[in-house]
């Protein structure tokens, strides 16, 4: 499975039972009202608010939360934020892209620079690492929803580009610009999907032993702690030991 795979449903799941609900739903309003403001506040025109909400749910964030978030894109309230991408190396060599939303660029790019030293890594410059990466459109499905063979066909015919279906379920991955054609055509046939958003998807992965694998996935754990960061995409594999160990 690949590394970025790997790692964001271990934190999943870790997420469900050891982070503060507060954080996370600040995160996802975050990101609503960011998405209402650069477009339009109707989902069904505007592709990133949809898939905004559609994390949001996910995550059984209220639907009161959901519309203040909105409705607070349309006031004069609005924080203004600054989207900023960063992009290192962690222990091993392993690529790192870290995406946040910033009321402060000097103060998150000194955390996250922080972060990166402490983990045994090191921050570079924009550009350093991802041309290892390919900016796709990314839709899951929950494993039920359909079979492996379903799900295929279904993607292929709606026009998808390639489609990974394992026990975590069904990830099917679009070009950035079909991304909102093919997730329409699959929420048709299978209803809403737990995520459809643009991701970083590496090229190749690299495989580290146990105690790489351990402090890169503390490194991404405590960047994902942080109130600023979003996302954070890496190019590397572990051991189903460590997933095991680290997802206990």
């Amino acid at each position: 499975m690949a590394g970025h795979s790997q790692f964001k449903n271990i934190m999943h799941r870790k997420g469900r039972q050891d982070k503060v609900r507060s954080k996370l739903f600040s995160k996802l309003a975050r990101e609503i009202t960011v998405s209402a403001k650069l477009g339009l506040p109707d989902p069904g025109m505007n592709p990133r608010l949809r898939a905004a909400i559609i994390a949001a749910r996910a995550e059984n964030m209220p639907k009161d939360n959901i519309e203040r978030a909105i409705k607070k894109a349309q006031g004069g309230d609005a924080e203004s934020y600054d989207e900023v991408r960063y992009e290192g190396y962690g222990p091993g060599g392993v690529a790192v892209i870290v995406e946040a939303l910033t009321d402060n660029r000097n103060r998150t790019a000194s955390e996250v620079r922080a972060t990166f030293t402490k983990s045994g890594g090191n921050l570079a410059e924009t550009g350093a690492v991802s041309f290892m990466f390919d900016r796709v459109g990314i839709i899951e499905y929950e494993t039920g929803m359909a079979s492996a063979d379903q799900m295929l066909d279904a993607a292929i015919e709606a026009g998808a580009e390639d489609v990974v279906s394992n026990a975590n379920g069904h990830e099917i991955y679009t070009t950035q610009e079909s991304l909102r054609e093919v997730a329409k055509a699959l929420e048709a046939k299978f209803g809403e999907p737990r995520k459809a958003a643009l991701t970083w998807k590496p090229q190749n992965t690299i495989s580290v032993d146990d105690e790489q694998g351990e402090k890169l996935l503390r490194l991404i754990e405590t960047l994902e702690d942080n109130d600023d960061v979003q996302n954070v995409y890496a190019n590397f594999e572990v051991s189903d030991a460590l997933v095991v160990k680290m997802s206990a």
